[in-house]
């Protein structure tokens, strides 16, 4: 075991954890923010998307050893205060989930695309979410709502 200190949220936290734990397991199960879900665990299915400086991460397949230098942010991080995003009001609007238990890593991935292409194209949106899986098949609803937040932005 050993300490290890991260930024998530904007909070700075020491975990005393293995050095090869996943970054998923302290999020959820040390720091107790279970927005971040495991889904597959072996970086596949997106469930477990967080932003490491501002770019989407599978937080399966990310140590926390790795994670120490890194920006850290949850889903819980993207509402501060329970103001909720633009993205996250337009998922709300048009009703995207249906289970709900991959949006969390959606939303992520999308935040993640419109800080890099605000104004994305389909192509451009499917790429950039094709590796979060959605059971449920909601990618129309999702495409709609990222296209709905980048015309407010």
């Amino acid at each position: 075991m050993s300490n290890f200190t991260l930024n998530v949220n904007g909070t700075s936290s020491t975990v005393d954890v293995t050095d090869d734990t996943p970054l998923l397991w302290v999020l959820r199960d040390t720091l107790g923010l279970v927005g971040t879900k495991y889904g597959c665990g072996i970086g596949e299915c997106g469930a477990c998307t967080v932003h490491l400086d501002g770019v989407a991460a599978k937080s399966c397949g990310v140590t926390v050893k790795d994670a120490t230098a890194a920006k850290i942010t949850t889903i819980e991080g993207l509402a501060p205060g329970g103001k909720l995003t633009v993205l996250q009001q337009a998922w709300c609007h048009l009703d995207v989930p249906q289970c709900g238990y991959c949006q969390s890593g959606q939303i992520m991935c999308a935040t993640a695309l419109l800080a890099k292409k605000p104004k994305p194209t389909d192509e451009e949106i499917d790429y950039a979410l094709s590796a979060n899986i959605c059971r449920c098949a909601t990618y129309t609803r999702i495409r709609a709502a990222i296209h709905a937040a980048a015309t407010v932005a």
